[in-house]
């Protein structure tokens, strides 16, 4: 019986002719991690869902929520799943997002919350395995920007605006986070209230 390939000789592997690309990413789908796994000596793969103690469902939901500035509302959605690969078992947890925007709760759906169950398994498969890591590594790599020194004069009084009406809608202190940097109102620059912004929409999404 063949035994599966070594982290090193997975990680090897160009798994980038089986990718499609969403949201400017590129994503190895499950079924085709499947098939290359026991290609390279997998006996047995497979995944299934983790199901939410309190409410028996796939989805798994922090009691708070969050309102935007149009009154629509989310809370952290999440998915776990427990994946199997020959004798071994690995749990994964991954949050439901849309693109790097959080899902709003009128826009949740089972697609997106099995979505997320599957870029949980292939994740999952990639850190234990090797197999895509590098798909991840590229991924991550996309957070670290560099902001011009060209950027780097005072923020305008538009993009303050911004920054303050965004903090007030959910909840946050903008002028302690801007202390918190050693910078106020006057002396914050565009470079960083770009940051802020990216920060903001991130996590709540555009409003």
């Amino acid at each position: 019986m063949m035994a599966l390939k070594s982290y090193e000789e997975l990680r090897k592997i160009d798994v980038r002719p089986f990718c499609k690309k969403r949201d400017g990413i590129e994503y190895l789908n499950w079924a085709k991690c499947i098939d290359l796994l026991r290609d390279n000596g997998a006996e047995k793969v497979y995944w299934e869902p983790i199901p939410n103690k309190e409410t028996g469902s796939s989805l798994i939901m922090s009691s708070a929520t969050f309102t935007d500035g149009k009154g629509n509302t989310n809370r952290c959605y999440e998915t776990r799943i427990k994946v199997v690969i020959d004798e071994n078992e690995y749990e994964m947890q991954t949050p439901v997002t849309n693109g790097s925007n959080p899902v709003k709760d009128n826009s949740m759906s089972q697609q997106r919350v099995w979505n997320s169950m599957c870029r949980a398994f292939v994740k999952c498969v990639a850190i234990h395995t090797g197999l895509g890591f590098d798909l991840w590594v590229k991924e991550e790599d996309k957070g670290d920007l560099v902001i011009p020194e060209s950027l780097e004069k005072p923020a305008s009084h538009a993009k303050i605006k911004t920054i303050q009406n965004m903090c007030a809608s959910h909840g946050i202190d903008a002028d302690l986070w801007v202390s918190q940097n050693n910078r106020t109102w006057d002396t914050l620059t565009e470079g960083e209230a770009a940051k802020m912004l990216t920060a903001l929409k991130e996590r709540y999404g555009d409003e």
